[in-house]
């Protein structure tokens, strides 16, 4: 049964990938619609979220970005099924780049570098595209509970040359990685309690964020380079990548001024991570992931 979902998989990707653009993306937008019009799936959630974000807004407009991100999500679903016949020809058919020179003059350095992702436009599809140009990719992702599905799912992106690190084991992972002077990127823009996530304010609402990303750069000293992807209107890909953030080392004194300084360092790092990241969904909120309930409560 397993060999014939995967089959069907192939199949289906084949002939969606064969048609034109402009049908792909038509078939994205339906997909969308399905999603948010028709079977309402976390839409209240999404509209919500928007609310939250602009409320200058009216409801009309708060809806229609919550509305405009389904549609975009619908268009990363369909741009899947382009993976497995992705190559490096490809590349400068579907991507712009900016600012590349912050990877390389960070690789230059000699201790790898993080990249600040977060869930806007197709993601996954910018790191194949670096793959394929021959930047040593990691992510750090969660696997699907089912063993086909994951070699389904991770295996057609590994063929691109990306490597996963599974969240479980990820702190010697991220240092290897980083010692081998590769990149490793992180996704916060999703809510984390406690332990592993920090008080961090988003859009001006408390919320929790995941430390992790912080704890690494103050660890490695490794460039942290926030990356986001966006789609224009012509249908390609803007993969953007912006100048490092630099680590901050800032905390109060007390019984062990060390630790203090380090806690307070990650809490700072981690709401400067988060700030930049309010940044980008600023510029293209209607292509971030709206769906995700980012303002839970934060209990220590």
């Amino acid at each position: 049964m397993k060999w014939l979902i995967g089959l069907f998989a192939k199949v289906l990707a084949s002939v969606i990938a064969a048609l034109p653009r402009a049908i792909r993306d038509g078939l994205g937008n339906f997909i969308g619609w399905l999603w948010f019009d028709l079977f309402r799936i976390r839409r209240r959630v999404a509209v919500e979220n928007v609310g939250i974000a602009f409320p200058e807004k009216s409801f009309a407009e708060q809806e229609q970005i919550a509305r405009m991100s389904l549609r975009h999500m619908g268009r990363t679903l369909v741009e899947y099924c382009l993976f497995p016949f992705f190559g490096k020809g490809d590349v400068n058919k579907h991507f712009v780049f900016e600012g590349l020179e912050h990877i390389d003059a960070a690789l230059k350095g000699g201790q790898g570098a993080i990249f600040l992702g977060l869930h806007l436009g197709n993601g996954d599809f910018a790191i194949a595209a670096l793959s394929r140009l021959g930047y040593p990719m990691n992510l750090i992702s969660k696997e699907f509970k089912s063993k086909w599905l994951n070699e389904l799912w991770f295996g057609m992106r590994r063929k691109h040359g990306t490597r996963f690190i599974p969240p479980e084991k990820s702190s010697f992972e991220i240092l290897r990685s980083l010692r081998r002077n590769e990149i490793v990127v992180f996704v916060l823009d999703q809510y984390m309690g406690p332990p592993i996530g920090v008080r961090t304010k988003f859009f001006g609402r408390e919320t929790g964020t995941a430390m992790g990303l912080a704890l690494m750069a103050g660890r490695t000293r490794a460039p942290v380079i926030p990356c986001y992807t966006y789609r224009r209107a012509d249908g390609k890909h803007v993969a953007a990548f912006e100048a490092p953030i630099p680590f901050l080392d800032n905390g109060p004194d007390g019984p062990n001024p060390e630790k203090n300084l380090r806690d307070a360092s990650i809490a700072v790092m981690t709401q400067i991570y988060t700030d930049k990241i309010e940044a980008i969904v600023r510029a293209h909120p209607e292509q971030w992931m709206w769906i995700h309930r980012r303002w839970k409560e934060f209990r220590d």
